[in-house]
């Protein structure tokens, strides 16, 4: 717990593009790119997988650590 100046920002700006299975994510931690093909998803900068399940939730690999 350190002094902070001016307060967290609550909200982080995210921006994804998809072309085709290609999808290019932007965000405060940089630019990275994935795959997707119906409810699974890749995410080469975490090298993670993500399925999406029936109802609500997911599965999700532990990806690079």
């Amino acid at each position: 717990m350190g002094f902070r100046l001016l307060p967290r920002p609550r909200h982080h700006l995210r921006k994804t593009w998809r072309l085709g299975p290609l999808r290019l994510h932007l965000g405060p931690e940089g630019m990275s790119w994935g795959l997707g093909a119906g409810r699974w998803s890749w995410n080469a900068k975490s090298r993670r997988h993500t399925v999406d399940t029936p109802g609500p939730g997911y599965w999700q690999s532990r990806g690079r650590r």
